[in-house]
């Protein structure tokens, strides 16, 4: 009873310590000197960091709760380029009855729904996107990764567009209402992307029965569609965009003798699969290469770019040997671990809303640290007190990892690999720990390096030493 006594107060006085003390890097707040394991945690490289690359990432089908794809071409001035491309399937409508007389198409527009994410510049920059044709068929019951190679028709140009980013403005568009006179309605936002009026005829209106007999047939004649920013017409750094669905509107007029009507029917797009190609710059390039010994900056990057690799070899160590001498035990109270953005690194582009943090097990499968593991370890205390949001007023990320530190202490876990790297914000009430495509920012942040930096990734301890 003395002993759990001694642990509440302990722990009541050293989280009332921390949230009070403006240095959070001292280590061994005791009750008094008898309990009390003195010392300041002074050498960063307690924590070492590396840059590495990112798993690939399965694109389709999905494995994501939010499922957002990403479009673009951006050229970042510190990692250098992403291409993110899009294949897609097409499929005919629901429930559709050709009308009598003649049919004259208007016109036709593929249409991208923005979804919540883009990055880049949405300001100086132009894109020019291109529609083209798949030379195979979409399968649906296949798997694709974000760096499977697309076989298309490069000579098969369906549609182009030329346009500015605009993922938060509504869009007018025409309402057709069926014998009687259209409409303008406020949709939401998105790309509309005219296509070949050719292509509508000869592939739906003009084909056979046996062609639009089902969507099987139908697919199996019009492949697919592969959907990419031209590079040599986007001007200006370019961007990321994230798309949610879309689908191919078909405006026509049926002629039926004196009576003259416009139309709408959509050709849904079913299954979505993501390609992403990142070639990085001398800088990213040097880090990857580098990677025996700890380094004074990191960087974390989305769409299954880059992420970090962490351990805490030298503080464990320190800590384990005053273990060793069987008299006491450590409990750890708080640990901490603080991220922080390189300044300038945010200007023009903010960086990573949301990071995470996970660890590997024996055979190298992805796994939620301790306290991130919110439905299968009691010490987990939630999505959000566990953290990885980024604070612009301090321009850092803070996680807890208490119970990871004192796992690891304990010989309970053995860090196989422990990492950080960028996830979506849509996820508020689990720690997302898979590889994404779902977000496009990037983090340049301070590693474990450089000691001297006030940048630096930091371990923030404070512990009670209980004597036997």
């Amino acid at each position: 009873m003395k002993f759990f006594r001694l642990d509440l107060l302990t722990l009541l006085i050293s989280l009332f310590i921390l949230n009070s003390c403006k240095n959070q890097g001292t280590v061994g707040l005791g009750l008094n000197p008898a309990s009390q394991l003195g010392g300041t945690l002074v050498d960063t490289s307690t924590v070492l960091t590396n840059t590495v690359l990112d798993d690939s990432v399965q694109t389709f089908p999905s494995t994501a709760t939010v499922v957002k794809n990403p479009l673009g071409y951006f050229n970042d001035p510190i990692f250098g380029t992403t291409e993110a491309n899009i294949a897609t399937d097409l499929n005919l409508p629901s429930s559709y009855t050709a009308p009598s007389g003649t049919i004259v198409v208007d016109s036709a527009r593929l249409v991208l729904q923005y979804a919540d994410g883009f990055y880049g510049d949405s300001v100086t920059s132009r894109y020019t996107v291109n529609v083209f044709q798949l030379n195979t068929k979409f399968n649906s019951a296949g798997t694709y990764y974000n760096d499977t190679q697309w076989n298309y028709n490069p000579n098969a140009l369906l549609g182009s567009l030329t346009f500015n980013a605009r993922p938060h403005d509504s869009t007018k568009i025409y309402n057709i209402i069926t014998g009687k006179p259209d409409t303008i309605k406020k949709s939401a936002p998105q790309i509309r992307i005219p296509i070949s009026t050719n292509f509508v005829n000869t592939y739906f209106f003009n084909a056979s029965s046996a062609t639009l007999a089902s969507s099987p047939q139908f697919q199996n004649l019009v492949k697919g569609m592969y959907i990419t920013l031209d590079k040599t017409k986007t001007t200006g750094p370019g961007g990321v965009f994230m798309i949610k669905s879309d689908t191919l509107s078909i405006y026509y007029r049926n002629v039926n003798g004196a009576t003259v009507d416009t139309l709408l029917v959509q050709l849904p797009v079913s299954h979505i699969a993501a390609q992403i190609k990142h070639t990085y710059s001398a800088t990213i390039q040097a880090e990857l290469n580098n990677t025996a010994t700890s380094r004074g900056t990191i960087y974390l990057q989305g769409l299954a770019g880059l992420r970090t690799r962490v351990s805490f070899p030298n503080l464990l160590l320190n800590l384990r040997n005053n273990l060793l001498k069987k008299d006491s035990d450590i409990v750890l109270n708080r640990a901490e671990l603080v991220v922080t953005a390189i300044p300038g690194s945010d200007i023009p582009y903010q960086p990573a809303p949301k990071l995470s943090m996970y660890r590997l097990d024996l055979a190298h499968q992805r796994l939620p640290i301790e306290d991130g593991n919110v439905t299968g370890d009691s010490r987990a205390l939630g999505a959000a007190i566990f953290g990885g949001y980024y604070n612009p007023t301090t321009k850092s990320y803070h996680f807890i990892v208490t119970a990871y530190m004192q796992d690891l202490l304990n010989n309970r876990t053995v860090d196989y690999g422990t990492f950080i790297a960028p996830v979506d914000t849509t996820n508020k009430t689990s720690v997302d720990i898979a590889q994404t495509i779902a977000t496009a920012a990037r983090t340049v942040a301070g590693g474990g390096a450089d000691k001297t930096s006030p940048y630096h990734i930091r371990l923030n301890v404070i512990y009670t030493k209980i004597v036997k």
